[in-house]
């Protein structure tokens, strides 16, 4: 450990697997039209997109994400254009690949990914989206808001929490990934960027108790 992360209790570390449970949908996967890779900081996701295109889940894949602060230094040439360049070395056909390089957000993801669909003569019914894991339910409530005559399913890689904290090396950030995205999926139907959603009471307990004690840096200015 670092000398700027901070040491995490075992109680902060099981309410954080309360929230990180919470955060993924669970969603029993089938085929579909086509898949969604969400750009993020997190390779694992064009990783986990390839293995489910050799699995014979869908015949196209459309990469989607441009540049970010926390992403620039790992991935300069943009989310999409690494995730493609990743998935190609795993055996990803070049023609199975759509790209839409310049995504800055969630919504920008959906929109722009719908519009390089639509470009290329697709028009899906189903859609998968791939993210970090973390990631599922705020994805799926924005989709289904922007999108709302698809079925969305959510997937991501089957990790588990213990072992996703040891894959980015720092406690303290996963934590706070985990309560900033949990925010936005409370806060972002208040202004019309996603569907509501549900949060169950021990939950939003555990959310506001790790407010309390710090892990506040990835949440969104009030």
């Amino acid at each position: 450990m670092s000398d700027n992360q901070q040491a995490i209790t075992e109680d902060q570390r099981r309410r954080a697997a309360l929230i990180w449970d919470y955060h993924q949908m669970h969603h029993q996967l089938r085929p579909v039209d086509v898949a969604i890779g969400l750009g993020s900081h997190d390779l694992g996701v064009a990783t986990h997109s390839a293995d489910l295109y050799r699995a014979g889940l869908f015949p196209t894949l459309v990469f989607t994400g441009g540049n970010s602060p926390t992403t620039a230094k790992a991935f300069p040439r943009g989310e999409a254009v690494h995730y493609r360049e990743h998935a190609l070395g795993l055996g990803v056909p070049a023609e199975a690949i759509l790209l839409e390089p310049k995504a800055g957000n969630t919504g920008q993801n959906i929109t722009l990914s719908r519009e390089v669909l639509t470009a290329a003569g697709i028009t899906p019914t189903t859609v998968l989206l791939v993210s970090k894991p973390y990631m599922e339910r705020r994805s799926f409530a924005t989709a289904r808001k922007l999108w709302p005559d698809v079925e969305i399913l959510c997937a991501s890689e089957p990790l588990e929490f213990d072992d996703y904290v040891k894959s980015i090396g720092d406690e303290k950030l996963v934590l706070d990934m985990l309560v900033g995205d949990l925010q936005r999926v409370t806060e972002y139907p208040k202004l019309g960027f996603a569907i509501e959603q549900k949060v169950p009471e021990g939950v939003h307990g555990a959310y506001k108790s790790l407010i309390h004690d710090g892990f506040t840096s990835r949440l969104i200015a009030s």
